[in-house]
């Protein structure tokens, strides 16, 4: 990896661990204030690279670095609160499940979904707003829908 790739990510950590940064365009004006040109794909992937995923603190959404997360607990709660938190709607199409949430919240559910190991679960694909849940019939996923859709609070959008 490149010096000033690596200088760029470590302060983008500095950052995220210092003050809320709810969006790229924060991140980038911050950056730039160091002396980090970057576009939004760069910033985009250095995110990706570091884990950072957005978070609700303090009534403030949020980028979070992994080691900033509470730890998963073993009796799998986690995932209800993120998904209570996070999940929009969910629907299946087929064997897979489709969670939507807002915009840059996808990868925070997605952790959770892997992490949580739940039997239908085959993989998850996370866009920005929207995960992918493959499971191995469309049985499956009607099932895990089902299971997830209790978590989602009525009226949320």
């Amino acid at each position: 990896m490149s010096d000033l790739k690596e200088r760029r990510r470590r302060a983008i950590a500095d950052l995220i661990r210092a003050q809320p940064l709810p969006s790229q365009e924060d991140l980038a004006r911050r950056l730039a204030g160091l002396g980090f040109a970057v576009t939004q794909a760069t910033i985009s992937r250095d995110l990706e690279y570091l884990g950072a995923v957005k978070v609700r603190r303090d009534g403030m959404v949020s980028y979070a670095l992994p080691d900033q997360l509470p730890p998963a607990p073993a009796n799998g709660n986690r995932l209800w609160t993120i998904l209570a938190e996070w999940a929009r709607s969910i629907d299946t199409a087929g064997n897979l499940v489709v969670i939507k949430t807002p915009p840059g919240s996808a990868h925070l559910v997605g952790i959770a979904l892997d992490e949580a190991r739940l039997p239908e679960v085959v993989g998850t694909i996370c866009g920005d707003d929207t995960i992918f849940v493959a499971c191995r019939t469309a049985a499956a996923s009607e099932k895990l829908a089902s299971l997830l859709e209790g978590t989602i609070t009525p009226g949320r959008s």
